[in-house]
């Protein structure tokens, strides 16, 4: 009997963050395995952490891309927090930033109509679409993160991409040797959720 208790009071507890992201998150050039999603799991079970990971980024993930299949991707998993680590590809294409704005917001109100958290994480572009886009850009997720009064992460690559030996050959990429980093600076994130 109390074998059972205990196995109910943990399946109570576990918890499930769906990650939506680009390349970045989905572990461009590596197999699943080497990515930094993959490291953080293994990281939260050896902590005997009750928190599982559905990885559900694709490269070359638009802010579009992630609304239209965000809707499928919260019926099939209904996870408690869905991590969104979109938009650089919006910004690198050079797509409006009202666009992305507006298909962030469409995102997070969709996870909140499924009694799920949001969680935005700040992206950050090369500066070469000029200053005021670049600004625009930057700005949008702390204003989306205050309206929508959700949490805001720091962007992983503003400490990758400072290294080169952290970075692939096409300099936008993080490479294996990365992703240890990267699930390191992850892991007190995800554990600061309730």
């Amino acid at each position: 009997m109390l074998l059972v208790l205990s196995l109910t009071a943990a399946a109570v507890q576990a918890k499930t963050l769906l990650i939506l992201g680009d390349s970045l998150s989905a572990g461009y050039g590596l197999s699943q395995q080497q990515s930094w999603v993959h490291l953080l799991q293994q990281k939260l079970d050896q902590q005997d952490s009750s928190w599982t990971l559905v990885n559900a980024s694709i490269s070359g993930e638009t802010s579009g891309g992630g609304l239209a299949r965000l809707p499928a991707l919260l019926e099939q998993h209904k996870p408690d927090y869905v991590l969104i680590e979109l938009g650089a590809n919006d910004g690198l294409r050079g797509f409006p930033v009202p666009q992305l704005e507006s298909n962030l917001n469409a995102m997070v109100t969709q996870i909140k109509q499924q009694q799920s958290k949001a969680v935005l994480m700040q992206i950050r572009i090369p500066p070469n679409y000029g200053p005021r886009y670049t600004k625009l850009f930057t700005d949008l997720y702390p204003k989306i993160s205050k309206e929508q009064q959700i949490p805001l992460w720091p962007f992983f690559m503003e400490t990758i991409a400072l290294k080169q030996q952290w970075m692939q050959a096409d300099g936008l990429h993080p490479n294996l040797e990365a992703q240890p980093v990267i699930a390191d600076l992850m892991l007190p994130l995800v554990s600061s959720l309730e």
